[in-house]
């Protein structure tokens, strides 16, 4: 019998990407093999590797966990996806799992390497998994106490999901922050307020900042209050980003705190192993109101060039783009 095929989105920075036809060889003792029913782009990360965005210093920290090849050149990227178990040990066939593999039709990985999906989690809505498990660590950083007034600033995926377990802890007041108006029905959809940049809530006791932008880094140094913490979520690449630290920034014992998915946050690091963390995350993802994060259409695997390029666009306002793959024998 021939090695099974597959074929995987390649992106080759700057502003290109292609798909490329592969043969799996045969499959390694603990391991499984898994054909994609969906995957999802994580548009900050993968627009940056795709754009040229990540700086020569961050090539290896930056890589995607299975990922293929090595910046500057192209580079099988991405880390969201759920398939199906088609071989391996008996007790996994035909299981729907999320494992942080790329955009590919079919693949291997060890089985420590992948989380099934509870009966309560969509495999569609699943893809969501590794970005919450994102908004979990950002939350064990920042360390939110019931009743707090807490601030995202930057609606877009990262920042919904802060602001919906945020909006969960009793007592709390939270409101997303964007310049874009659009983005109150997805609050409304989350169940926390939403203000324009010009209108928000100031002396807040915690501030999440989530737009990738100086201007809003900067908006939410300016709506923190005394002795309050802003967690940095965003991640620039290259990009210089300047940052109004005068002003009331010292007077008001301000902190600004990193926080960052590779690494389990402190608070957690002792009892909680990646592993474990993303299976949380995995289990998170069968609240229903998550489907308001996700753009109306579903892209083909066939369009995910295209895909790329438009939401690498200057201006691009999608959300999470969901992306639906082949059939059975067409992969």
């Amino acid at each position: 019998m021939s090695d099974p095929s597959t074929r995987a989105l390649w992106l080759a920075p700057p502003h290109r990407a292609f798909i490329r036809g592969d043969t799996l060889g045969p499959l390694a003792a603990d391991h499984l093999r898994v054909r994609t029913r969906f995957s999802a782009i994580s548009k900050g990360t993968e627009t940056l590797v795709y754009a040229g965005g990540v700086p020569e210093s961050e090539y290896a920290r930056m890589a995607a966990p299975f990922q293929a090849g090595r910046l500057p050149d192209a580079v099988r990227h991405g880390y969201a996806n759920v398939g199906v178990v088609e071989d391996g040990p008996t007790e996994w066939i035909n299981r729907v799992v999320f494992c942080l593999f790329g955009h590919q039709t079919r693949y291997d990985v060890p089985i420590d390497a992948v989380v099934a999906l509870p009966d309560h989690v969509p495999s569609e809505r699943a893809v969501l998994a590794a970005n919450m498990e994102t908004a979990v660590n950002a939350l064990w950083d920042a360390g939110p106490r019931v009743g707090d007034r807490i601030s995202i600033v930057g609606a877009g995926v990262l920042g919904a999901l802060v602001a919906l377990l945020a909006g969960d802890i009793p007592g709390v007041h939270v409101e997303l922050i964007d310049i874009d108006t659009g983005r109150a029905a997805l609050a409304r959809a989350l169940g926390v307020d939403f203000s324009e940049p010009h209108a928000a809530s100031g002396e807040r006791d915690l501030v999440f900042h989530a737009s990738a932008s100086a201007d809003g880094l900067n908006t939410a140094l300016g709506l923190a209050g005394t002795e309050a913490t802003i967690i940095e979520m965003s991640w620039y690449g290259d990009q210089a980003t300047p940052a109004t630290l005068g002003g009331a920034f010292h007077a008001k014992r301000l902190t600004l705190r990193a926080t960052q998915v590779g690494t389990v946050a402190p608070a957690r690091a002792a009892r909680w192993s990646h592993a474990r963390r993303l299976a949380l995350a995995v289990s998170m993802c069968g609240d229903a109101r998550l489907d308001a994060l996700f753009e109306d259409t579903d892209a083909a695997f066939d369009t995910l060039p295209d895909v790329m390029a438009r939401l690498a666009r200057p201006g691009d306002r999608s959300l999470c783009q969901r992306i639906i793959y082949p059939e059975i024998g067409d992969v």
